[in-house]
């Protein structure tokens, strides 16, 4: 997430373009480190008519979250104005917004504003946004830059380099000594860059202003020297082409030639970037999405990236008490295995017993092994040992107890092993559908079935409200390419769900071959299927699923009606024999969701 010095540029050239020459109606301070205003432009259309347009802008210095963009939201606002939204509103009410501008290729941007002071003259401000993680400020100037109030006041308590009070003159502090990428020579690039005993990308990030990990490394791919491990490995002549290729991305910062970027993986938000991000092309399970509009990219992918965050976070504890359940049904299993393993000498000790109860008459007594014909083994010799305090009689009694013993546990332990079994595939299949839940509602469906199942406690409930959840999330919808429409279930009430209430005999079911993974059910509508919503509908299997992130997945496929769901078992549990089989790679990337 890389709100670097060129997307800042992206944003600048987009306020430049829409908001110069503009009015500031209303400023606003919905929290308290963040800004909105209301901006209204009157501009002569091609027609010769007056347009009159209304934008609002999003000013949010937070220090997990700076940002900037435009949109056509609102937000509440307190019923008494901060502090500093009321020195705004003093000096910048109705004020005119002369340019937006860009300090360097810095993360700070400048409003340079006129507006009237109570006597009438016309006046100069400057408004600095500094989008800087913890140190982000907004920063209210007179024309001389002498401050005037900011957002978040710092003293020499607080930071050594640099006070932001009122009445100190306002400034960047140069603490790195960054190289300007605009001014940046040919020889400065090699000598001051390329020479640093480190990874190439970092050596970018480091010494130039502006520059993210993640342009750097796409740098370093559009030079195709991704590999290189230091710069010290890099001839003459690839320095030299990782310049070149640096002037070019330099001539479409400075002729803003931006295409801004976002960059998902499946329905998660990964990346953004103001230029195409050509390195994630390596990657089959990320897609590429190109916008008109920086703000409108960077609404998309907060927005998208808050709830996927919010969903983390609210499944933290179901995720604790499904992954403390499967390390200890897992180390169980272990130990049953080991337990399973041990009663393979049940049959010997049977032996021992049969060959003493035959042959034992020729014992005396007090021997420590007793050496005879095996007749279960082709008639070979074998030696028993023998507790020399008993009779042969009494030692054959004593292994035929420890066989009877051995094979009781051998048939416990093959229930309670193939039943430790199907409870971890079940965890499993709970944690698959944690890591594919996007709304409340299929965490509300997982805790339910936790609950049933014996793993988190369950809440008292009003008599009237008792039962099962009903289910008001519905499955993920997708459209293949050959028109056909692919359900593919979010949890296993939602997998039983579809394939045994939604589903006809005659539709087609999938599923990631031995992991956990969810239902996905084509409607056939009594057509025949294509051989690529076959492979479509297997690549969703494989998406929803812990083989996701496998180069390739192994996928079962079957009509519906030859799907069984044992009685009394688990959710989403379900037995087939006669199905077919495939290997593809998870990528939906070309599948169209439909938002139901």
């Amino acid at each position: 997430m890389a709100l670097d010095g060129m997307v800042i540029a992206d944003i600048v050239y987009e306020l430049e373009r829409d908001l110069a020459g503009g009015r500031i109606a209303k400023i606003a301070q919905p929290e308290k480190d963040e800004l909105l205003l209301t901006i209204k432009q009157s501009r002569t259309g091609e027609d010769g008519k007056t347009v009159r347009s209304q934008k609002r802008l999003v000013l949010s210095v937070n220090p997990s979250l700076p940002l900037i963009y435009e949109t056509e939201e609102t937000k509440n606002s307190p019923m008494t104005a901060p502090t500093f939204c009321m020195v705004l509103r003093k000096h910048l009410s109705n004020s005119r917004i002369l340019s937006v501008r860009q300090i360097g290729l810095e993360r700070v941007l400048c409003f340079e504003l006129e507006h009237l002071n109570e006597m009438g003259d016309l006046c100069h401000k400057k408004l600095y946004i500094e989008l800087m993680g913890k140190h982000s400020n907004i920063i209210f100037c007179q024309e001389d830059d002498v401050i005037i109030d900011s957002i978040k006041r710092v003293s020499a308590l607080v930071s050594s380099v640099r006070e932001v009070l009122p009445g100190r003159t306002y400034f960047i502090p140069n603490t790195q000594e960054k190289l300007d990428p605009f001014t940046v020579s040919c020889e400065e690039f090699t000598e001051k860059i390329l020479t640093k005993p480190m990874p190439p990308a970092k050596a970018l990030y480091t010494s130039l202003t502006g520059f993210s990990p993640v342009m750097a490394n796409e740098l370093l791919y559009r030079a195709s020297l991704q590999d290189a491990a230091s710069t010290s490995e890099l001839s003459d002549m690839e320095r030299l082409h990782l310049y070149r290729n640096f002037e070019r991305l330099r001539e479409e910062l400075l002729s803003h030639s931006f295409a801004p970027t976002l960059v998902k993986r499946g329905q998660e938000p990964v990346e953004f970037a103001a230029f195409p991000l050509t390195s994630y092309e390596r990657d089959e399970t990320c897609q590429s999405i190109s916008y008109d509009s920086i703000s409108r990219l960077l609404y998309d992918f907060y927005a998208q990236k808050e709830l996927y965050s919010r969903i983390h976070q609210k499944s933290f504890e179901l995720r604790r008490v499904t992954n403390t359940a499967l390390e200890r049904c897992r180390k169980k299993y272990d130990l049953q295995e080991k337990q399973l393993r041990d009663t393979k000498k049940r049959d010997k000790y049977k032996v021992y017993g049969d060959l003493l109860t035959t042959y034992g008459y020729s014992l005396t007594g007090g021997e420590k092994s007793f050496t005879c014909e095996n007749y279960y083994d082709e008639g070979k010799e074998i030696t028993i040992p023998l507790d020399q305090t008993k009779s042969a009689m009494e030692n054959a009694k004593r292994y035929f107890d420890k066989y009877a013993k051995l094979k009781r546990t051998f048939e416990a332990l093959t229930v309670q092993l193939e039943e430790t079994r199907q409870e971890i595939e079940h965890l499993e299949s709970v944690s698959n559908a944690l890591d594919i839940a996007r709304q409340e509602e299929d965490l509300t469906l997982i805790r339910q079935e936790l609950s049933e199942c014996g793993y988190v406690k369950k809440h008292a409930q009003p008599r009237s409200n008792r039962g099962r959840v009903k289910i008001k999330s519905k499955p993920f919808h997708y459209i293949s390419s050959d028109g056909f429409h692919m359900y593919v279930g979010r949890n296993n009430y939602q997998n039983d769900e579809l394939t045994f209430h939604f589903a006809n005999g005659g539709d087609w079911w999938f599923h990631a071959k031995g992991t956990a993974g969810s239902h996905v059910i084509v409607k056939t509508e009594g057509k025949e299927l294509p051989d690529r919503t076959f492979e479509e509908a297997a690549a969703l299997a494989g998406w929803y699923s812990k083989a996701k992130d496998q180069a390739k997945a192994e996928i079962d496929y079957i009509q519906r009606k030859h799907i069984k769901k044992p009685n009394g078992s688990k959710p989403g549990f379900v037995v087939y024999y006669t199905n077919y089989s495939m290997t593809i790679v998870p990528d939906i990337s070309g599948l169209k969701e439909i938002e139901d």
